[in-house]
């Protein structure tokens, strides 16, 4: 009989603790509840919550602090592009000025064969590792092709195909991760001002002798683009540069027009998505009735050269 007694007085020390430290609790998370700003809170609602860090924050609910508590502007997410960004704006009720979206341009046009002075290369499969080894392959400021931005996309919009990186733009978000990724700075965010965009797929900055001798379609710096669009195209050393604030697109095709017939190496190209000319270029090709397998293993696929 003297347990039981022992046994309720406890169970009712217990409960009564409980319910003071309940409500102790309950007080506590009125009295220091740190109040969040409701705008705060719709603009996360209205962001995708990718989280993919393209904005340069951590994450999408840090990101909304930043454009309401400092002020950020309000058109860094790649993956909401303009339409998270005019929600933004509708919801601190400012007005959003002309803005673009920015997807990776990829400066290296050379392929597997294209690449001259490789040698091989043996140790960790990486991008970041491999540039830390002198002499990898000829041209210094090129594509390794070991894949880092073909990883560090989340949204398999980047892939190395024959030793050459290649976007696919109706996946890509923008997010920069791929730019980011590359320890040679080949990949850089363009401002998408039309579906597709005019580039120059070299990043080597030696003279043209140099650049021959190591790679078959690199820029050799002579000028001839920048002397015939002087106010879109400028000479950063020996290497040509896009002044995108003169970029228009209701004038750039009969500009590179002239600019790529100049072009000795054929360094401009077009990127994005396809257009319906592009399309119907290839409309009329056949493709094969019966697909025949190669049985190559990924082992057999793997290219260990730099």
């Amino acid at each position: 009989m003297f347990m039981w007694i022992i046994i309720l007085l406890a169970a009712a020390i217990m409960l009564l603790l409980a319910i003071v430290f309940s409500g102790i609790l309950g007080w506590a998370n009125e009295a220091l509840a740190v109040e969040v700003d409701p705008k705060i809170e719709a603009i996360g609602a209205a962001l995708p919550g990718a989280n993919c860090g393209g904005c340069g924050f951590v994450g999408c609910g840090d990101y909304a602090e930043a454009v309401v508590i400092r002020g950020v502007a309000v058109n860094l997410c790649p993956v909401g592009g303009d339409a998270v960004a005019r929600k933004i704006a509708q919801i601190l009720g400012v007005e959003l000025k002309e803005t673009y979206p920015y997807r990776p341009a990829i400066h290296c046009g050379a392929k597997c064969e294209d690449k001259l002075g490789r040698h091989e290369y043996i140790g960790e499969h990486s991008c970041t590792a491999a540039n830390l080894v002198a002499g990898v392959q000829g041209c210094a400021y090129g594509c390794l092709a070991m894949g880092d931005c073909e990883r560090a996309c989340k949204f398999d919009a980047i892939h190395v195909i024959n030793g050459q990186t290649v976007v696919d733009y109706d996946k890509c978000v923008g997010c920069g991760a791929c730019e980011k990724a590359c320890p040679r700075h080949v990949i850089s965010m363009v401002p998408f001002k039309a579906e597709q965009m005019y580039i120059l797929r070299c990043n080597n900055k030696d003279f043209g002798k140099d650049v021959k001798s190591v790679c078959k379609v690199g820029c050799i710096g002579c000028g001839a683009c920048a002397r015939q669009a002087t106010n879109l195209i400028k000479m950063q050393g020996k290497l040509p540069q896009f002044d995108y604030d003169n970029y228009d697109p209701a004038t750039i095709h009969q500009i590179m027009q002239t600019v790529i017939e100049k072009c000795p190496v054929g360094g401009y190209v077009k990127i994005g998505k396809p257009s319906r000319e592009d399309v119907a270029k290839v409309s009329d090709e056949k493709m094969p009735d019966v697909v025949v397998g190669t049985f190559e293993t990924t082992v057999d696929k793997t290219d260990w050269r730099g």
